[in-house]
């Protein structure tokens, strides 16, 4: 009898052998269809960027009134006039630091037409905000926000949100993920123009 139970306690064993190895070869094999499936550096497999897409809005833009990096008063009011993108972002978020050289790189070829990127960190301390604005070389605004009160006043704790506002105070587009330079030549750049 001893025997018996022995044996279907091995059998039991075996088929939980084979059920948790089959298991792992099924796992394996998607590991690697995704490895081949997802695209690669910021570049789908049809060769586009990858980059959130805005949604057409139309609300008033908060009152939101921080300090710059030099410690100097400054209100997203003080802007009326501009296009304004506002970027809520952090230096530990990866979609963040990704999208970074492109809002410069658009910054720069922009600015002239009355652009301004203004990129409000998400509670971070103020050290790591100046670290990573100059290894970044970000020459537009960086607000500092260690209460968080962009989070708050756009309703949104998503990182990176980004927001255009137009020269009259009211909120365009809004996105919530890293944008690519294609996303803002398309949505962007023909406000811009008008």
């Amino acid at each position: 009898m001893a025997n018996r139970s022995h044996a279907r306690k091995h059998r039991k064993n075996s088929s939980q052998v084979i059920a948790m190895a089959l298991i792992g070869v099924g796992l394996l094999v998607i590991g690697v269809v995704a490895l081949i499936a997802l695209p690669r550096n910021g570049v789908s497999a049809q060769g586009q960027e990858k980059s959130a897409i805005p949604a057409i809005v139309d609300f008033s833009a908060p009152e939101l009134s921080l300090t710059d990096l030099q410690g100097n008063p400054t209100a997203l009011s003080d802007y009326r006039g501009q296009w304004v993108l506002v970027n809520n972002w952090a230096t530990w978020c990866p979609p963040c630091k990704a999208e970074m050289p492109t809002l410069q790189a658009y910054y720069e070829a922009h600015r002239e037409k009355g652009f301004v990127i203004i990129a409000i960190d998400a509670g971070d301390p103020i050290t790591e905000v100046v670290d990573f604005v100059e290894s970044y070389e970000l020459t537009f605004p960086v607000w500092p926000d260690p209460q968080e009160a962009a989070i708050d006043a756009f309703r949104n704790n998503a990182l990176p949100s980004s927001y255009l506002i137009d020269p009259q105070g009211t909120v365009r587009l809004a996105w919530n993920g890293a944008i690519s330079r294609s996303v803002l030549e398309r949505y962007v750049t023909p406000l811009l123009e008008d």
